[in-house]
């Protein structure tokens, strides 16, 4: 019999599942810390838990420990590398919690539009302010949702009642999966100076950490609403500060940067707090208990590793090459466009390369999102485009063309309705560098993906890479390296420079008028 130990207040399903299977024997109890239901139970074998804090002690401390299932989506209170080192595998349960996000976002947006907080105080109080609190109706206005994954969609699906207008910004859904859900997809900036109401489902990492910042709000309508439910890190509170009260914006929030008691540092510029309220429900807690059980019992008996969030990479295939595969797709991304609508995505992968063909599809994925993580597995990452309406092929490679070991990402979109484009980048690793071979009909390459990239393509003439360093100097950008060949036929060129800063938009679109660029992109690596 395998020992689950469950230190916190889940759910009895999970246990009665798990019994019910007859090769477990469960341990529930949340009256003690996990330290000491972790001394007491040294011969657990999964360990599942909600926020509590798993830490390389804890897992230490469990010497028959092979798998913690996270009760919900977040595992940032988890060692998950420590626990690699371990040969733990740790799971999640992406969606249990959806619905109950989803449906608490609609609440604040109605609490808010009437009062409901401070008119249940008043009339407590024996007051009578019926003017005081006279509202707004949330029906007819303009919803825009930052963020289309499990929680975004059901969102737009909850708020269909209201007939409201929704737009969405994701940069990877497709417009005909923005079609299904009755969403017109639009840009960023146009999504906030559009909506009546903004509700953010992202997550927080490096690229969307202070994404939503004073260039944003500085557009939003007078007096709309902003509603964080998704990770505090991705508004950023100084520039909120600043404009709220000219604008006359509200602010309901639910996330914070710990969950625990003491200040907060939004209290001044928040109308509606609530203590990360977003999957407290006893539908959500039942869910994530029951997906946590069934895991499990699918992990041990049919091998389902879905879910795993701190994978291995594959017996046999150098890291590199993951980090190739991500690279190229983050570059062709960046050329294709980053806001717009994929159909498809192609890749080829030679040599050796092949057997890890399913694999590598991750991190292609992973590039595409940050809602997808890099440490799921290949089942995930189609399901996951699948659900973007974006259609995932792996060519057959003839490995007479010699490349070796390499990897061809193309990238495939709609551009102003019928009109399709593709993007093609092939790249190899050399000396345990990764190398673009490839991009388009740009052959022979060889360079660096590393730092930050200015890429032009132009009609092939004498004195335009004179006029790109001439422009970019008078930016205050220093050029450290640059590629700028022809194509096959010798009418266009590509001029890739390496700066010593990112170059911002508006210089790359001045650099671009000036020499009647075809196209032009940045991408930081």
């Amino acid at each position: 019999m395998k020992k689950v130990l469950i230190p916190t207040k889940l759910n009895p399903v999970a246990k009665e599942l798990l019994e019910a299977n007859g090769n477990y024997t469960v341990v529930q109890d949340d009256s003690a810390g996990l330290d000491v239901l972790a001394a007491q139970n040294p011969d657990t074998y999964a360990l599942f838990v909600r926020s509590e804090k798993v830490t390389a002690e804890i897992i230490d401390a469990l010497s028959s420990l092979k798998v913690v299932i996270r009760a919900g989506a977040g595992y940032n209170t988890i060692d998950i590398k420590h626990a690699r080192s371990k040969g733990v595998d740790v799971m999640n349960t992406p969606g249990a919690n959806a619905n109950a996000v989803a449906e608490e976002v609609i609440a604040l947006m109605l609490a808010d539009a009437r009062h409901i907080v401070p008119g249940d105080a008043s009339t407590r109080a024996g007051k009578w302010e019926k003017k005081k609190f006279m509202g707004k109706e949330v029906t007819g206005k303009t919803i825009g949702i930052v963020g289309l994954g499990a929680i975004g969609r059901l969102v737009a699906k909850r708020l269909r009642g209201f007939d409201v207008t929704v737009l969405a910004f994701d940069p990877v859904l497709s417009e005909e999966a923005a079609d299904r859900l009755n969403v017109k997809l639009v840009p960023l900036a146009e999504l906030f100076e559009q909506s009546d109401y903004v509700s953010l489902h992202i997550p927080e990492n490096e690229h969307t950490r202070g994404l939503i910042n004073k260039d944003l709000f500085s557009v939003m309508k007078d007096g709309a609403t902003l509603v964080n439910c998704a990770r505090s890190g991705v508004i950023n509170e100084d520039d909120l500060r600043a404009i709220k009260a000219e604008k006359g914006l509200r602010f309901l929030n639910d996330v914070y940067p710990k969950d625990a008691e003491g200040d907060k540092t939004v209290t001044d510029i928040a109308d509606i707090m609530l203590p990360h309220l977003g999957a407290s429900t006893a539908e959500a807690n039942y869910n994530a208990a029951r997906r946590s059980a069934e895991q499990l019992i699918d992990f041990d008996s049919k091998g389902v590793t879905s879910y795993i969030v701190n994978r291995d990479i594959p017996e046999g295939l150098d890291e590199a090459y993951a980090d190739l595969a991500f690279t190229i797709t983050k570059l062709t991304r960046a050329m294709i466009g980053e806001e717009t609508k994929l159909n498809k995505i192609e890749t080829s992968f030679y040599g050796e390369l092949r057997k890890f063909g399913n694999w590598l599809s991750v991190p292609v994925v992973c590039a595409l999102s940050e809602e997808f993580d890099r440490s799921m597995d290949e089942k995930a990452a189609i399901s996951y485009l699948e659900e973007m309406g974006i259609d995932y092929a792996t060519r057959e490679t003839d490995e007479a063309k010699g490349y070796g070991s390499a990897i061809t990402v193309d990238l495939m979109a709609s551009v102003d309705g019928d009109n399709l484009r593709r993007i093609s980048v092939r790249g190899t690793v050399a000396e345990g560098h990764l190398m673009i071979s490839r991009i388009g009909h740009f052959d022979g390459l060889y360079f660096e993906p590393k730092g930050h990239l200015a890429l032009f393509t132009y009609s092939d003439r004498p004195g335009v890479l004179s006029q790109i360093a001439g422009a970019m100097a008078e930016a205050g950008l220093n050029i450290d390296d640059v590629r700028n060949p022809h194509d096959k036929t010798g009418e266009r060129s590509i001029a890739i420079l390496k700066t010593n800063e990112p170059a911002s938009a508006e210089t790359m679109k001045q650099v671009a008028a000036k020499i009647d660029a075809l196209s032009c992109c940045t991408v930081s690596f």
